[in-house]
């Protein structure tokens, strides 16, 4: 019974605070300001290379796309790496113009495998990667590889959170948003287990960025 009153006296108040509105008391707060402070020193591309590599992730700076191929044949003889999955025709279409192995199958994802895709937009004060089911990687290699390697141009690197999701709605529009928007920031982790940081967890154990200096050709 005392529940009962408690909650309607809630209620009552709640009602009452919704009729009789107050004047705000900081009326000229600007709530779309950014409250994050920001080194002008340095470029949007450097600011992401730095928290990337924070958060665990390696960054590799390219000027065209031939560079990005080069450098990821250096890393992959470097960590043995020999199992590659690609499913974008992008992707692929660049892969082939230099013939590097790799595999479109769809029905296998055996440990060691190196995932390569493209990605929606890079946060340069989180050091994240914005990821979603539109692109043609769809959702499982974003999370199936062992490593993954994230192929990005130069003009989706954005300040925060919110810029990268005016990307993404620009590029699909309100009316066809993908269903699934994910931020990755640095490989796999987890603490939920008494409170010990592990890693990898759920994911890639190696999360690798290659930012390409032009535009999709």
């Amino acid at each position: 019974m005392q529940v009962r009153i408690a909650k309607e006296q809630m209620l009552k108040r709640i009602r009452q605070a919704l009729i009789e509105k107050t004047d705000p008391q900081y009326p000229s707060l600007d709530w779309e300001k950014n409250v994050y402070s920001t080194d002008n020193d340095i470029s949007p591309e450097e600011q992401f290379a730095l928290s990337f590599t924070k958060v665990g992730g390696h960054f590799t700076f390219c000027e065209n796309e031939l560079e990005a191929v080069e450098q990821l044949i250096k890393i992959a003889e470097g960590n043995g790496w020999k199992k590659f999955y690609c499913w974008e025709k992008q992707l692929q279409h660049l892969l082939d113009q230099v013939e590097f192995p790799y595999t479109d199958t769809k029905d296998e994802f055996p440990e060691g495998m190196v995932g390569i895709t493209t990605c929606e937009a890079l946060i340069s004060r989180l050091g994240s990667v914005i990821v979603s089911s539109a692109i043609g990687s769809g959702r499982r290699l974003f999370v199936a590889p062992t490593f993954h390697i994230v192929i990005a141009r130069l003009h989706q690197v954005v300040p925060e959170l919110k810029d990268a999701l005016h990307l993404i709605r620009e590029k699909y529009g309100d009316q066809q948003m993908p269903s699934m928007i994910a931020a990755l920031t640095g490989p796999s982790r987890t603490a939920d287990i008494e409170k010990t940081l592990v890693t990898p967890a759920h994911g890639p154990e190696e999360i690798h960025v290659f930012l390409i200096d032009e535009p999709v050709h």
